[in-house]
């Protein structure tokens, strides 16, 4: 289990999560939902240890990581798939792969397990990243997540900028994932996609996770959804 324990984190003097606490179970979708500014990526960051945590802690079972510098936040299985994606654009598909399986030193058995959940890739192996549409890199950058086997992933408004199919895709395999125990922390503005996804909805405002909801607690004209995500 993935515990952010009171944790306040920002950008040199400028301090953007305020005493965030939250946890994100084993086999759930925990999703975070927030106006522009919320902290929402910042909380993303943190937990990879590219932001500062300037007190409270973060726990991955017993591994605190938030006293980890970043290269070691994924030895302990936590994966990460940013807003952009950041592939290796010059890479091809299976390069991008082979990369994310040399972090945890992972081998033709992860490999095989990523290619199945998106038989696509296996079609553009040979395929330079960068000339991908943009669904299918969204597809790699998950892919390549994966193959560091993780406890946790990590997923910054990945259907961002998407077309419905490719959004329902990914929504679908966030879904398949969750049965194999995976804990999964996604950062969504579409309420249809939390509504069918989320096990639990932590709400953020000005720096902190201001409530959670059980996603059988909610429905799309839910009062919290106006109060932290309409404008």
């Amino acid at each position: 289990m993935l515990r952010v324990e009171g944790i306040t984190a920002g950008y040199g003097p400028v301090t953007v999560l305020r005493d965030l606490s939250f946890q994100a179970q084993p086999g759930q979708v925990t999703c975070i939902m927030g106006r522009n500014g919320a902290g929402k990526s910042t909380l993303m960051r943190a937990i990879m240890g590219l932001v500062p945590v300037q007190s409270g802690q973060i726990l991955l079972g017993d591994a605190a990581l938030h006293t980890l510098p970043a290269h070691k936040v994924p030895l302990h299985g936590v994966a990460y798939v940013p807003q952009g994606r950041r592939l290796f654009g010059p890479l091809t598909v299976a390069e991008n792969i082979d990369v994310g399986l040399l972090t945890r030193k992972k081998g033709l058995h992860r490999r095989e397990f990523v290619l199945d959940l998106f038989p696509r890739l296996r079609e553009r192996l040979d395929q330079v990243a960068s000339t991908l549409s943009g669904g299918e890199q969204q597809m790699l950058a998950i892919a390549r997540a994966l193959c560091l086997e993780p406890q946790v992933l990590l997923l910054d408004e990945p259907s961002e900028g998407l077309q419905p199919s490719m959004i329902s895709l990914i929504r679908e395999t966030v879904l398949r994932l969750r049965e194999t125990g995976l804990a999964t922390l996604l950062v969504e503005q579409r309420v249809d996609t939390v509504l069918r996804i989320a096990d639990k909805v932590a709400f953020m405002a000005h720096g902190r996770v201001e409530h959670v909801a059980e996603r059988a607690d909610l429905t799309a004209d839910s009062t919290l959804f106006q109060q932290f995500v309409g404008v």
